[in-house]
């Protein structure tokens, strides 16, 4: 295994103490789990954790003066989304207590969340340290990585509700999954599911997410197998859709490779379209036993 050695003094492992990353959800503090089994895009991520921090150890053994200035900072990146930012950003206290907390907006979010927090120098540096100590701002002193897997009930992209009155849809269709013509486009920006406000039952259950109600449930199978159901489609129609083409991880064109691996295991592209040209309504049956529509509601 590759072990990355820096330039500059570091920090020991006991410096810093740590605590894990707590999901904040109706006020209750709960572990961060590896993944989040009701999660969809109008879920924000409310995060938080303590850090005690030894600063003069941590000044001592990377070989800095007592008066240097370190930051705490919490970043988070969405395997997903391709997006970045910074949760919380703080100045180490004489205390070495810091409460991190911050919220990332779930329409941001997508795939894996890696949660980095750094311990690192504010400034540069320019004198009063030792030869071996870190000087340019940034230098990490110490740092640790937590991820968690977003996953759940509700479509796993954007969801806009709109009122169809005032669009070219159907005014009585419940929902419409829009998708960008190229298989090459990131999946986050080519997906939007539109669903209309005329509907409280949907629009509630999307709401309702992060826990759902066993009615609110049924409303989320039901958009659940109509999503994998127009993309399937939309992956069957498509000339220049290729399951064994190598498309970069989340795009379109990936992700209805994956779609199509996961309900069709080991049936080729070539067999699936075919058994969808000459026996549609069988096919039909096939797809939505695969989805399992109403597996754990009923």
């Amino acid at each position: 295994m590759t072990q990355r050695v820096l330039p500059y003094r570091t920090a020991s492992e006991g410096c810093v103490k740590a605590a894990d990353w707590c999901l904040l959800i109706d006020g209750d503090e709960i572990p961060l789990p590896e993944a989040y089994p009701n999660w969809d895009y109008q879920t924000n991520l409310n995060l938080c954790r303590e850090l005690r921090i030894d600063r003069s150890r941590v000044l001592k053994e990377s070989g800095l003066a007592p008066d240097t200035e370190l930051v705490v900072a919490a970043l988070w990146t969405s395997t997903g989304s391709k997006l970045r930012g910074t949760l919380q950003r703080a100045v180490v206290p004489e205390s070495g207590v810091i409460e991190l907390s911050g919220t990332v907006v779930g329409s941001h979010l997508g795939g894996t969340v890696l949660l980095d927090t750094v311990l690192v120098l504010s400034r540069r540096r320019h004198g009063h340290d030792r030869p071996v100590a870190p000087r340019r701002a940034g230098s990490v002193m110490w740092s640790d990585r937590t991820q968690i897997r977003l996953q759940g009930d509700a479509p796993q992209f954007p969801i806009a509700i709109v009122d169809f009155v005032k669009t070219n849809y159907p005014e009585t269709a419940a929902w419409h999954l829009e998708i960008g013509p190229g298989l090459d486009s990131a999946t986050m920006g080519s997906l939007l599911l539109l669903v209309n406000e005329q509907y409280p039952m949907i629009t509630e259950a999307l709401q309702r997410a992060g826990k759902p109600t066993p009615q609110d449930r049924m409303a989320l199978a039901m958009i659940h197998a109509d999503v994998a159901r127009i993309m399937v489609e939309y992956a069957l129609r498509h000339p220049e859709f290729d399951g064994a083409a190598d498309y970069l991880d989340e795009t379109i064109g990936a992700t209805l490779q994956e779609l199509l691996v996961r309900l069709f295991p080991g049936r080729s592209l070539a067999d699936i379209r075919l058994r969808a040209e000459q026996a549609p309504n069988v096919f039909a049956s096939e797809l939505q036993s695969a989805v399992k529509v109403f597996e754990g509601v009923v």
